[in-house]
């Protein structure tokens, strides 16, 4: 048992040091020497639990995932009753995140998918799991404001969530070419607005 328990330490520690690695220098640029110097490790352990630095991207970006959802799941914007607050609220959450250097804030998913949508589908693949999967938590309370003000859009639950993924990822992007937190929590301002107009516009009568 004892075993068993140090490799799948070990594991974890490659997975950590990858986050790290890939966040700051991006997926092409990372090498295996690098992850298992973060780490503490040897290349003998890094291969013991990974074939490639493709597959050690694919489980990185499932353990991403599983962090992420963690902190989100803990997260105070949960709390209030009105679901629009809580979506505010999941904005807000996303735009005091933007702490620390540029690889302590950007995606990791989001980092990789520029870098391999065409060249490594698999990770790719993994890669809009994780987005899609963390825009999917959005729905259930993008409905329930929805339903709150009796709208009847012509958009969908889904389409929103995945766009606010689309204006935060889009902010980490400016944010590295501006090298800088600013113009992030500029853009995430700005989706804020966005979504408390859609929720507040006045009701308009369809003629018959």
């Amino acid at each position: 048992m004892a075993v068993l328990e140090a490799r799948h330490e070990s594991k974890k520690r490659i997975l950590e040091a990858a986050l790290h690695v890939i966040r700051a220098k991006g997926y092409s640029a990372m090498r295996i020497e690098d992850v298992c110097q973060v780490a503490g490790l040897t290349k003998g352990s890094f291969f013991h639990h990974f074939d490639s630095k493709e597959e050690l991207a694919i489980a990185a970006a499932d353990y991403w995932s599983e962090v992420t959802e963690v902190v989100f799941e803990a997260a105070p914007y949960h709390d209030p009753p009105d679901p629009l607050s809580r979506l505010l609220g999941y904005i807000d959450f996303r735009k005091a995140l933007l702490k620390g250097e540029l690889s302590d804030f950007t995606c990791l998913v989001g980092t990789m998918t520029q870098e391999v949508y065409d060249t490594h589908p698999a990770i790719r693949e993994a890669c809009e799991r994780s987005i899609s999967g963390h825009a999917k938590t959005l729905v259930a309370d993008i409905e329930a404001a929805i339903r709150k003000r009796g709208m009847k859009p012509d958009w969908t639950a889904e389409s929103l969530a995945l766009y606010t993924q689309v204006a935060i990822q889009g902010a980490f992007i400016l944010a590295k070419a501006k090298h800088g937190a600013t113009v992030a929590a500029e853009s995430i301002d700005h989706l804020r607005r966005y979504v408390e107009m859609l929720f507040n516009q006045p009701r308009v009568e369809k003629s018959r």
